[in-house]
Formats: structure tokens, sequence, C-alpha cells
């Protein structure tokens, strides 16, 4: 039973690439999927935080490799990709972690702020994944991980660029999945609540509300980096073969009150 626990849930063998991985959500499922088997290609801006993680990864009995990069439109993604692929192989793992949210309100986001957050946010990981698809159809196996949030759902204040693009992480994870699902792709996105990473740094040097927001789940507490452990080797695993287009929310019941 628990070879075939261990093989529902192993990433052995497999190449996971993950963006945002300099800090936050991608920081630490970098060093998931590294602990549950798989070669790590970490993709950012900051080269020393990079340089710091492939280092953990590697004290920590994992392999990785690292790029530098600021991914935008003016990225050639197709090139990109296959740089990846001659370094690390082709990858059949993508997690979508890099975002920005500026925390302004809908009279002060300018045509600038919004373009910016919609290109990293939702654009960057559909020509991502488009690129990396050839090479899932050639492996007959591609998971393909988006990260949403609670704006996927409902509004928060100061958030109108932010929330536009996760509800369009939305509909895209479902779009992804039914274009390519057919191929041996799934495509699914985890909605988390309260985390602590930088982009919610402002919310959690404020106590009141920090508490707030734990009050509002149905667990009575915010989220903790651990809790992103066990669905995110989920959705990249065997064991979600038949799981494609769900967005997840790792919300403590936030949502469901």
């Amino acid at each position: 039973m628990s070879d075939y626990l261990g093989g529902l849930f192993s990433l052995k063998n497999k190449v996971a690439l993950v963006t945002g991985a300099s800090s936050g959500i991608g920081y630490h499922l970098c060093r998931v999927y590294a602990k549950a088997g798989a070669h790590v290609v970490a993709i950012a801006r900051r080269e020393s935080q990079l340089i710091e993680l492939k280092q953990t990864i590697i004290n920590d009995g994992g392999s990785a490799d690292v790029l530098v990069r600021d991914l935008s439109l003016k990225l050639d993604f197709p090139e990109f990709v296959r740089d990846i692929s001659s370094i690390a192989g082709s990858p059949e793992i993508l997690i979508n972690a890099a975002g920005i949210n500026l925390r302004q309100s809908a009279d002060e986001t300018t045509v600038e702020d919004w373009s910016k957050t919609l290109e990293l946010n939702l654009s960057v990981p559909f020509f991502l994944a488009q690129a990396l698809v050839p090479g899932m159809i050639n492996k007959s196996c591609g998971r393909i991980i988006n990260v949403a949030s609670l704006q996927s759902f409902r509004a928060f204040e100061n958030g109108i660029a932010y929330g536009a693009s996760k509800g369009g992480i939305a509909q895209l994870t479902r779009a992804m999945a039914q274009a390519w699902s057919r191929k041996s792709i799934t495509a699914n996105a985890i909605a988390p609540g309260f985390f602590p990473t930088e982009l919610t740094q402002a919310v959690f040097n404020n106590q009141t509300v920090l508490k707030q927001h734990a009050a509002a789940t149905a667990i009575g507490r915010n989220g903790e980096m651990q809790d992103l452990d066990g669905i995110a080797i989920f959705l990249a695993s065997p064991a979600s073969a038949y799981i494609t287009g769900q967005i997840i929310a790792v919300d403590g019941g936030y949502l469901a009150k």
C-alpha cells in the first residue's frame, strides 16, 4: 500500500518549472516539489534569492536550476522554453506563481498600472503555458497549476486590477483545461486565502486586519505555508489525472462563510 500511495504522489523524474520563485508561494513550492522528487527550474528576477533557494534545495537533498528572467510579453516564450529544456529537460509541470498586486483604488489605477498587472498576472501564464504545451504533449504528461486568489471569486478593497486579473485566471484555467486536457495535460488553479507573502505583507503588518481575516475563516486562522503542500503535490502528481479545470480554494473556509 505504501508503494502504491508513493507512486500516486511521486514527482520523481519530473521537471517542474516555477515562476515567481524568489519569494512567497513560488519560493515555497520550489522546495515542496524538490522534496517530492522533481527537478525544479526556478524563475524570477532576483538573482541572490534564487541562488539562496538553489542551495537550500540542494541542502535538502533535491535538485534545481535557476534562471534570472524578467517575465513579460517582450520575452520570446518558445525560445525561453527551448533554453530551459536544453538545461533541465522539457518540463511536465508548470506553476504560474509570479504575480503583482499594486493595491490601488479604482480611482487611482492608471492605464499603465492596469496593463502591468494583467500582463504579469494573466497574459504571461497563458503564453508560457502555450509554449510548454508541445513538450508536454511529446511526453504525454502535463500539469499546469495557476495561482488564483480569493479575488477570483469576490472583491476586496483596493484590488480592482488585481481582482480582474485573478478573475481572469479562474476562467483561463477552465479554458486551458478545455483546450489541452484531451492531450494528457490538466490545468487547475490553487486559490490561497491569506498567507504570509510579500504580496500580503501589508495585511500581516496590521494585526487588527489580520485578526479580522482569521475570524472570517471557518477554521479560525490564516494560512501557513505548509498548508499549500498537499494540494500542490496532488495537482502535480498522477493522483490528480482526472481532475482538470478546477479552481481549488485553500482558504480555511473563508469563501464558505
